[in-house]
């Protein structure tokens, strides 16, 4: 087995597919295929699903990716010291976050963090599917519920408020009430979400006027003057043209937690991004 082979693996096993890693290494696409199979062979098993929408790990591709990344951690560090750049930091992150929590939240402190460590690639996917650790979907998740699977490391990053949301020249709905009152909630999926059965129990009477698994889509139907909003306060708060709207009493927030595979817990890159992100927040 090749330290070159692996390099090839963990390309594929980031990006997911053929082109974009032999792209993002500088070699054809039938050499990174060639050097996959060759990797395969040796280790006796199939390492990758071979999809429509690209290469995706099986169970025996992400144990060896967690080896592998360990092997790429110590060859950087081996690297650094040669060069004596020992606090400089390289390699890929792939996040996964709700669409807005993304955008609003966390793209700042992102941001500040690749100009801390220019060496490394922050790789943001906002996606309201559940990314898998286990699998190595992503290298770290931001989420409203915990983790349930026991290799992940997870902490509780911070509580979120919401608020009821409208448009400064919408006339206030009235509590208990709602008639004539429209409404922007999530869609039928997402119909026991806290703040949805708070905003049904309060209003019962109001219309539904538009629905929307995206927050973001939400807040722009809201400015739009589609209807009133519940909306997580970072969102609403930036949304231009929306003021808060006091019924008297405020809808349920959501706890946010973050999780990443217990054998990420010495990637440097990944305690460096987990730590600024966790000042910024407490902050």
């Amino acid at each position: 087995m090749e330290w070159s082979d692996l390099k090839i693996f963990l390309a594929i096993a980031r990006l997911g597919t053929l082109g974009a890693a032999a792209r993002y290494l500088g070699q054809t696409q039938p050499t990174m295929g060639r050097r996959l199979r060759v990797l395969e062979e040796a280790v006796g098993q199939t390492l990758f699903q071979r999809t429509s929408n690209g290469f995706v790990l099986t169970d025996e591709g992400a144990t060896v990716l967690a080896h592998a990344e360990r092997m790429e951690e110590e060859a950087i560090a081996f690297e650094r010291r040669l060069a004596g750049g020992a606090g400089q930091l390289d390699g890929m992150l792939r996040v996964s976050a709700s669409d807005w929590f993304g955008v609003y939240v966390l793209t700042p402190i992102f941001a500040a963090f690749t100009a801390i460590h220019p060496g490394v690639t922050v790789e943001l996917v906002t996606d309201s599917r559940m990314f898998s650790l286990a699998r190595r979907e992503a290298d770290l998740v931001f989420r409203i519920r915990p983790f349930e699977e026991p290799e992940v490391v997870q902490r509780k990053l911070l509580h979120i408020d919401y608020s009821l949301y409208g448009r400064a020249d919408m006339v206030p709905p009235t509590l208990g009430d709602g008639r004539d009152c429209r409404l922007v909630t999530m869609d039928t999926a997402f119909g026991d979400l806290p703040d949805v059965v708070w905003l049904q129990r309060l209003l019962p009477e109001a219309r539904i006027a538009f629905r929307s698994n995206n927050r973001e889509v939400q807040a722009r139907a809201c400015a739009a003057g589609a209807g009133f909003a519940v909306l997580p306060r970072p969102l609403g708060d930036a949304t231009a043209g929306l003021v808060r709207i006091d019924l008297g009493e405020v809808p349920p927030g959501r706890d946010t937690w973050v999780g990443y595979h217990r054998d990420l817990r010495r990637l440097a890159r990944l305690r460096a991004l987990l730590d600024l992100t966790v000042e910024r927040l407490s902050g």
